[in-house]
C-alpha cells in the first residue's frame, strides 16, 4: 500500500495545529489542517481520513456540532474522533463528547506520548482494514473467476492471498497484545470488528484451499 494514512486536525488556533503536527511528526501519516468545523466538513467531502483530532471549543460551529454532522454522513460516520479540550472545561464535556460519537477524549495540556500512542494504534487499525479490504476483493475475484491483472492463473492467487492474510493476522496479533498490556476502551470495538473480519476472511480462504 503506497498511500499514507491521513489524519484531520481541527482547531481554530494555529499554534495548536503546529503543536499537534510536531507531536505526530514521527508517525507515518499525513496531517491535514482545518481551522473550523466548516473547513473540516469540506475536507471530509473528498478526502479519506483514518482519524480526526477535534477541538471542542471553537467559534461558530464547535466540536460537538461538527462531530454530529460527521456522524450523520454515511461516508464519514465510521471515522474515529478523538476530542481535545482544555482541562477547565465544563464537567459534562466528556459525556457530551462520547454521546457525539467520539472514541476518546483528551484534556489539554495532554501528554504527547499518550496522544502519539493512541494515534499510532488507530493508524495501524486503519491500515489493516485497508489491507483486509484488498484481500477480501482478491478472494471475491478468486471465487468469481474475475482475476486482477497479473494474476491470470487461479493457482497464482491463493499463495499471494495467503501471504497477505498471514501478514494481517500477525499485525493484528501484535496490536491486540499491545492493547492487552495497555487496555484502552476506545480500541475495544474497532479491534473486535477487525478481528471478526479477519476470522471471516480466513474461513473463506480455508474453504478455497
Amino acid at each position: 500500500m503506497t498511500d499514507r494514512a491521513k489524519i484531520l486536525l481541527v482547531d481554530d488556533r494555529e499554534e495548536n495545529l503546529i503543536a499537534l503536527e510536531a507531536i505526530l511528526s514521527s508517525l507515518d501519516l499525513v496531517p491535514v489542517r482545518a481551522r473550523s468545523g466548516e473547513e473540516a466538513l469540506k475536507a471530509l467531502l473528498n478526502t479519506e481520513f483514518a482519524l480526526i483530532l477535534l477541538d471542542v471549543r471553537m467559534p461558530g460551529m464547535d466540536g460537538f456540532e461538527t462531530a454530529a454532522h460527521i456522524k450523520r454522513r454515511e461516508r464519514t460516520r465510521n471515522i474515529p474522533i478523538i476530542f481535545l479540550t482544555v482541562v477547565d472545561s465544563a464537567p459534562d464535556y466528556a459525556f457530551r463528547g462520547y454521546a457525539a460519537g467520539a472514541v476518546d477524549y483528551l484534556t489539554k495540556p495532554f501528554d504527547p506520548w499518550v496522544l502519539r500512542a493512541k494515534v499510532s494504534v488507530f493508524i495501524e487499525l486503519y491500515n489493516m482494514n485497508k489491507r483486509l479490504a484488498e484481500q477480501s476483493a482478491l478472494l471475491r475475484e478468486r471465487v468469481t473467476g474475475e482475476l486482477p491483472p497479473g494474476l491470470s492463473e487461479p493457482a497464482s492467487v491463493l499463495p499471494e492471498l495467503s501471504r497477505r492474510l498471514t501478514a494481517v493476522e500477525e499485525e493484528l496479533a501484535r496490536v491486540r497484545e499491545l492493547a492487552r498490556k495497555s487496555p484502552d476502551p476506545a480500541l475495544s470495538i474497532p479491534l473486535g470488528d477487525l478481528t471478526e473480519r479477519v476470522t471471516a476472511l480466513r474461513a473463506g480462504f480455508d474453504a478455497l484451499s
